[in-house]
């Protein structure tokens, strides 16, 4: 077998989480050996994909080669990683490469259980079912909310965790706002169809919430989730408290259950849940104190949003450099995630919180008020952020998020 190969980090993953830490890292510590392992051609803002679905973005404008977005510094291993061995510092690849790290940053991203719903997978881009969590379908999603002129939504949203959980809601609104400027959201029953207990998690945000589910005329369906699809007849099944309900849709916009990546849940760094077990405060491993995860990965209970990435990011550059130097982790997450929930073109309620739902406002209440729509809050997610997102936050800039030290040394 070849000699394993040698680095100080290695980062599984090339995802929002992955690229800003490792630019993070490289602008502190230009001289750290530094690999990104990832199998995958393109790098997407996968956030744009409610604005894809809503017809604001073109497709395209998400999308970059992966080559075009590694950091200056860090080395590209254009493969998937299988298995981990943290005693030895070893990480295994597909190929059976092997790579031995000082540190170890895990940040593979989440996954998209579509085949969890019966049906689904057959159906999938026809048939009027679409999902904007796919790159390829979000282009259908405007499609079919372009061409609708009568007969039934239906919105569905699984269990949590799942990544940006208000995407389902901006599909629902963004949908509605076009029928109704079209004049034909009267002849459209919409219905959102929900497997939790509540509208959203953070109290402070439903009140503006409501008020588009009364305009729109929303039949909000808590409780109800989804378990199987017939594209053909165009009938999708939800399980409820009183049984199944079948419910004819002439489109369906899925959200797919979301799971920790396989080879993390069957790995020794899996929590119970199967996500990458870590602190929630330093993002450090429980048991293995040269590793480290963030992101969709992460088993800390945030919400899962780029914006959580953003934040993530430095303070987990900061803390593996910390280790890398023989010191402990001083940096602590919030919990900060951000949702900017799209209630119709050109307004957004946007929700920033952290831990327990606490309100963690980026901006003054007389400038955004987080808890009202508003059309600098589109703005922000319409122009502001995607330019930050690849200028920024991938480049190693960390504007509004740079780290504290919480921790004595």
């Amino acid at each position: 077998m070849a000699e394993a190969k040698s680095y100080d980090v290695v980062i599984i993953g090339g995802g929002a989480a992955g690229i800003a830490t490792a630019a993070s890292m490289l602008k502190r510590n230009g001289d750290v050996s530094l690999v990104i392992v990832d199998p995958s051609e393109d790098h997407y803002y996968q956030p744009g994909w409610t604005m894809v679905g809503g017809g604001v973005f073109e497709p395209q404008v998400t999308r970059r080669a992966m080559a075009d977005v590694i950091p200056s510094g860090a080395q590209w291993i254009q493969k998937a990683a299988s298995t981990f061995q943290p005693e030895q510092n070893q990480v295994t690849l597909e190929d059976g490469t092997q790579l031995t790290y000082k540190v170890l940053i895990v940040a593979p991203g989440i996954r998209l259980a579509w085949e969890q719903i019966e049906g689904l997978e057959e159906t999938l881009g026809k048939n009027g079912v679409t999902s904007n969590y796919r790159y390829d379908l979000a282009p259908y999603t405007w499609e079919l909310v372009r061409n609708l002129k009568n007969g039934r939504a239906i919105f569905s949203q699984p269990p949590m965790p799942i990544k940006c959980a208000g995407a389902p809601q901006k599909a629902m609104y963004l949908s509605c706002n076009e029928w109704e400027d079209r004049g034909v959201l009267g002849d459209i029953k919409v219905e959102f169809c929900n497997a939790g207990g509540v509208l959203f998690g953070v109290d402070a945000y439903v009140p503006a919430l409501m008020e588009y589910v009364e305009r729109y005329g929303i039949d909000l369906r808590l409780g109800s989730k989804l378990v199987s699809v017939d594209g053909d007849k165009k009938v999708a099944t939800f399980e409820t408290a009183d049984g199944l309900d079948q419910r004819e849709f002439d489109m369906l916009h899925v959200v797919p259950p979301q799971v920790a990546p396989q080879f993390i849940a069957d790995s020794p760094l899996a929590a119970e849940s199967g996500f990458v077990d870590v602190d929630q405060a330093t993002l450090q491993h429980t048991r293995y104190p040269n590793i480290f995860g963030l992101g969709d990965a992460g088993s800390m209970p945030n919400a899962k949003t780029a914006a959580a990435a953003r934040k993530q990011a430095p303070l987990v550059a900061v803390n593996a450099l910390a280790v890398l130097a023989g010191r402990d982790p001083r940096c602590e997450y919030d919990g900060y995630g951000s949702c900017p929930l799209t209630v119709e073109r050109g307004k957004i309620v946007l929700a920033e919180f952290g831990y327990g739902g606490k309100l963690l406002p980026s901006f003054p209440s007389w400038l955004i008020d987080g808890t009202r729509p508003a059309r600098l809050s589109w703005i922000l997610k319409s122009e502001i952020l995607p330019w930050v997102y690849w200028n920024g936050m991938l480049k190693g800039h960390e504007w509004m998020v740079k780290p504290k030290e919480s921790r004595s040394a």
